[in-house]
């Protein structure tokens, strides 16, 4: 029989120091941990002691050690069975009370190592009796009312507490009301009474249901965690034994009903089939065991990848909220197997909030202020029901009514989980289907997930606020559009005006303007008598003044023309270098009083083209008038008629103030004129260069343009010879060489406007 002692003492005790070794490496910085594997290490010890103590086969000096390690180590039993159930209830009052007692309570303790409470044992009734010194009663009577305060606290706790904790609470109390009884009369009881320890060794048996009542608690309760650990390690023992009972089994009677395989080579080889199948067999048998152990043990399990990966095609699929939301409800919900998954979201205006998710559900809105106020000043992240800290008992309470096991915040950084900050809003979860309680890895990956859907979230809200930016602004420009179209139909009305104006004023100066310069041209010409030279310069003047007041009002009624379609080119046959030469000769004068030297090299043979002489003569009046008000005093101007092979040049090319590179491209559109013309010659109209571009696109040429400010401008024209060559027959009365212009007429360009 001792030989079955020992067995049973030993499996109790390896059980005992491996489940404690398991807890401290799970997480050695928990103090339920460290707690855990110390009062499991002290059984343990307990239990062998116990063994050899009783062991008459050793000498009484060893008995009586073995005693005090027996007495030192079950008094350190109950102290961290105590500290256990304070630290697992999280007694903040007991855990206080109890580390200022644990010194006192550790030098009690240790006199059981001395001979004041084991003065020696002696053999009595074939088992070694213990002989008790003069303090045994002090050891005793703590011994006894450390058990029964860890029974007291027990049930205190268990009736405050709620959830898993309250079931584990159970579990340990219910465990240690079925062994203490047994195990206090065959340890202590009788021993002390009768000095004889004849039932110890039977006495230690109880020990079994502490040890099972712990296993329920993991597995059950996923006390430390360690519910994976042991359910796989169960179907691995469970696996091993039944391939290990079909080998043992089918090998028996295989050698004992086919005598040829019994002690010969077929049974050698028969044993060898049996081992390869068994080998072969494992891994399947160990799959059929592990689905078992998990319907049984663990229902909950998910694959925390798979459940990721599904959550993150969803955040990148759906930029839409409330389909977001929905579809990540339905993720989580249908991974951690939760009875409903909501997502509450704070909308734009104070106290509104969106609740979509796997079913409708509403909650009180004074719960929800109370727990708004609550929430945000609890130091974590995901806050779960049954785990909540010593104080949060009115946040329960509200939870517990509504229904809510988990809630995760959804703060924009995890920095912002700190205390005082509410964030986007909640992830809510219902019970599990199975009535277990939320794990560690669930908390951990609830809170990994949580800055995901932050960002999906806010994505989201961004998505939103720009559609309705863009309904505000849509409508917003069509209403500033129907204002403009307003606006601009009266722009037009008064812009018909103003050309009729235009139009009207033109006609009646041009008369009188007519008159003024024939009478001029007269006295210039002596017809009113002799003039002198100062005379002469000052009727130059007059002249000069208004031959350019009739070219600005001619500007102003082709403007008016290209405006309401009566522009038209009057084509017919044209010596240019002529009239090049000729409109040379009107300004050379006004070019020699600025003492600029104005240069033309009339070609000595340039073909005759068909082009509107009266207006090309204004554009070159033009280009060479404007070379000459631009260009400083001892300035050049070279006038160049270019004859080439398909087409027909003119430029004019000074040496003056140019045009700044940033006005160029404006430089031909209606009353432009760049910064540094207003300032050389305030009194221009801006109408110039933008009639002569409608000439020449209107008689199919191109405008040449080339500046740099402070270097001088080349201006002037290119025509396709093809294009102005002379009829090869008179025309018709029916034809006419007039082309009618409209003011958006395309221009092509030989040098690109800079």
């Amino acid at each position: 029989m001792p030989n079955v002692y020992l067995l049973i003492d030993l499996v109790v005790s390896i059980a005992l120091l491996g489940l404690g070794l398991t807890v401290m490496l799970k997480n050695s910085k928990s103090e339920l941990n460290r707690i855990f594997s110390l009062f499991a290490t002290c059984i343990s010890i307990w239990i062998l002691a116990n063994y050899v103590s009783n062991d008459t086969k050793v000498s009484p000096h060893v008995a009586t050690v073995a005693t005090y390690i027996l007495f030192f180590f079950s008094y350190g039993s109950a102290i961290y069975l105590l500290r256990f159930a304070v630290t697992l209830a999280n007694n903040i009052r007991a855990k206080w009370f109890l580390g200022r007692a644990y010194l006192p309570l550790l030098l009690i303790g240790l006199t059981a190592l001395t001979p004041l409470v084991v003065a020696g044992v002696k053999l009595q009734g074939g088992v070694y009796g213990v002989q008790f010194g003069p303090l045994s009663w002090l050891y005793f009577t703590i011994l006894v009312s450390l058990v029964f305060a860890t029974i007291y606290l027990l049930v205190r706790d268990i009736r405050r507490s709620s959830g898993d904790q309250k079931a584990r609470l159970k579990v340990l109390f219910l465990s240690l009301c079925l062994t203490l009884p047994f195990l206090l009369l065959a340890e202590f009881i009788l021993p002390v009474s009768t000095g004889w320890f004849g039932l110890s060794n039977i006495g230690i048996l109880p020990m079994l249901i502490l040890v099972y009542g712990l296993f329920y608690g993991i597995v059950r309760y996923r006390l430390f965690e360690l519910r994976l650990v042991v359910v796989r390690s169960l179907a691995y023992v469970i696996t091993l034994g039944v391939l290990l009972a079909f080998y043992g089994l089918l090998s028996y009677y295989l050698t004992k009903l086919i005598p040829r395989f019994h002690n010969n080579l077929e049974g050698v080889l028969l044993q060898i089939v049996l081992i390869v199948f068994v080998v072969l067999a494992y891994a399947p048998a160990k799959n059929i065991f592990n689905k078992l152990t998990n319907k049984l043990f663990y229902r909950d399990a998910y694959d925390p990848q798979i459940f990721l990966d599904q959550l993150n095609q969803a955040l990148v699929a759906n930029i839409e909220l409330e389909k977001l939301l929905k579809t990540c409800s339905q993720i989580i919900a249908g991974n951690l197997k939760a009875e409903y998954c909501l997502f509450s979201i704070k909308e734009a205006g104070p106290g509104e909030v969106r609740v979509m998710g796997t079913i409708k559900k509403s909650f009180n809105e004074s719960d929800v202020a109370k727990a708004s106020r609550t929430i945000p000043n609890l130091d974590m992240n995901v806050i779960v029901t049954d785990y909540l800290p010593p104080g949060s008992d009115k946040l329960k309470s509200i939870l517990l009514n509504n229904d809510i096991s988990v809630l995760v915040r959804l703060v924009p950084a995890p920095a912002d989980a700190k205390k005082g900050q509410e964030g986007l809003g909640y992830v809510i979860l219902g019970q599990k289907r199975s009535g277990n309680a939320y794990t560690s890895q669930d908390v951990q990956l609830l809170g990994i997930i949580a800055n995901e859907l932050v960002v999906a979230i806010q994505n989201s809200l961004h998505f939103e606020e720009i559609q309705r930016f863009n309904i505000t602004l849509q409508q917003k420009v069509d209403d500033a559009t129907r204002k403009l179209r307003r606006t601009n139909q009266r722009l037009e009305e008064l812009d018909e005006t103003k050309d009729d104006f235009i139009s009207m004023a033109s006609h009646q100066l041009r008369t009188p303007l007519t008159s003024v310069k024939g009478y001029l041209s007269m006295v210039l010409e002596g017809d009113a008598g002799k003039v002198n030279t100062t005379q002469t310069e000052m009727l130059h003047q007059a002249f000069s003044s208004s031959q350019r007041m009739v070219f600005l009002i001619t500007d102003l009624l082709n403007v008016s023309r290209i405006k309401t379609g009566k522009f038209v080119i009057e084509a017919k046959p044209v010596d240019l270098s002529k009239l090049v030469e000729e409109e040379v000769a009107q300004l050379i004068e006004t070019a020699q009083v600025k003492n600029i030297k104005l240069t033309y090299d009339k070609p000595a043979d340039f073909p005759i083209l068909m082009l509107d002489e009266t207006k090309i003569r204004q554009v070159g009046m033009n280009f060479i008038d404007n070379a000459i008000y631009y260009t400083s005093s001892g300035g050049h101007i070279k006038v160049e008629l270019i004859d080439k092979p398909t087409t027909v040049e003119l430029r004019i090319i000074d040496d003056g103030i140019g045009v700044p590179k940033a006005e160029q491209h404006h430089l031909f559109t209606k009353f432009y004129r760049a910064t540094n013309a207003r300032k050389a010659r305030p009194d221009g109209t801006g109408l110039g260069l933008f009639m002569a571009k409608k000439v020449i696109a209107a008689e199919g040429g191109s405008i040449i343009f080339e500046s740099k400010e402070g270097q001088g401008s080349t201006f002037g024209f290119v025509f396709s010879k093809a294009k102005l060559k002379l009829p090869t027959q008179p025309p018709n009365d029916k034809e006419n060489t007039e082309t009618e212009v409209k003011a958006n007429a395309p221009t092509k360009s030989l040098t690109p406007v800079r």
